[in-house]
């Protein structure tokens, strides 16, 4: 057996065993997440209850209350993560995210400006979400258009963008009304709280249209991250490499910022986990996606149950981890070497 043959089976066999580990993760998160809480359920509840034994009050808290969240909680950490993982494979950069890139900022001031000045919720909220973040996308394009230096134009050009987008969205919460306010910032803050199913369906359907979106990048991104010459002469053409990975990140942060509110420093963690635990700088677009279900889940049942009587947003949770693994980031030897 040759050496590239014994190197690509023991890659195998190691995103075997990471894929199951993260797998059994998310399953015990996602068991958790419907079986505490003031209704208490024991495992053999659980089950009877999801394969429809259980009594009607059962059948309500886990399927009415329980599930939707839990189930916006995986997906839409699913879709964050996979986001990130695109966009720092495209930079070569873990610090590209789509919160710090500021595309959350700009489809949080979009969605802002829709809910106070316009009074929108729903669909038309997603959809101004949506181009908010797309317009902070060609801003960024257009900001640094050459990635040779490994993308810190786009990173400091969407810091720039990030502390506008905020400015401008303290000054109309200013110039509104502090009783139109409260929903504002409750979505600022990014909360999973009373998530009906419509919601989870339009983040669900949005991750599924992306699927042959992010499999086409996942095939083209290792091509392009060689440099534009080097990628030229493979055939791959790295503007569309681009406009495809920030065109599919930007649907995926948008949406899922559109019904939660900006979830900070998911789409930043979850990248830079999965690429240790693959090794051999894979891209690791569906691991990130994963990782990112097991990260916001967990977050959510952090904010639900660690301080007794008192539930937080998600947000709030999220802001605290990615905070510390930011600054162990930059602590470490990776974070010297950016």
């Amino acid at each position: 057996m040759s050496a590239s043959t014994t190197v690509r089976a023991r890659a195998r066999r190691r995103r075997t065993t990471v894929v199951v580990l993260i797998v059994l993760a998310l399953a015990t998160v996602g068991a958790l997440a419907l079986s505490i809480g003031d209704y208490p359920l024991s495992p053999p509840r659980l089950w009877h209850t999801l394969t429809g034994s259980g009594t009607r009050i059962e059948q309500y808290v886990v399927f009415q209350v329980r599930a939707p969240r839990a189930t916006m909680a995986i997906i839409a950490g699913a879709a964050l993560g996979i986001a990130g993982a695109l966009l720092q494979s495209l930079l070569g950069n873990p610090l590209a995210s789509p919160d710090l890139l500021g595309i959350s900022g700009g489809s949080g001031l979009a969605a802002v400006f829709a809910i106070l000045v316009l009074g929108t919720t729903g669909p038309v909220l997603a959809l101004l979400a949506f181009a908010g973040g797309l317009v902070v996308a060609l801003v960024l394009v257009s900001a640094g258009r050459a990635v040779r230096d490994g993308g810190f134009r786009l990173i400091l050009a969407g810091i720039g963008i990030s502390f506008l987008t905020a400015s401008v969205v303290d000054f109309l919460m200013v110039r509104t009304k502090v009783e139109q306010t409260q929903m504002a910032l409750l979505w600022l803050t990014g909360s999973l709280s009373s998530t009906p199913w419509w919601q989870v369906l339009t983040v669900a359907a949005v991750l599924v249209v992306c699927i042959p979106l992010i499999a086409v990048a996942g095939r083209w991104l290792p091509i392009a991250q060689l440099g534009t010459d080097t990628a030229s002469g493979l055939g791959a053409r790295s503007g569309r490499v681009r406009v495809l990975v920030v065109g599919t990140a930007v649907l995926l942060t948008a949406t899922t910022c559109a019904f939660l509110g900006p979830i900070s420093f998911v789409a930043l963690c979850a990248p830079a986990i999965a690429r240790p635990l693959l090794g051999h700088g894979a891209v690791g677009l569906a691991t990130s996606g994963m990782i990112g279900a097991v990260l916001l889940g967990g977050a959510d049942l952090v904010a639900q149950f660690a301080l007794p009587g008192l539930q937080v947003p998600v947000g709030v949770v999220t802001g605290a981890l990615g905070a510390a693994f930011l600054l162990w980031l930059l602590a470490s030897s990776k974070g010297r070497q950016l």
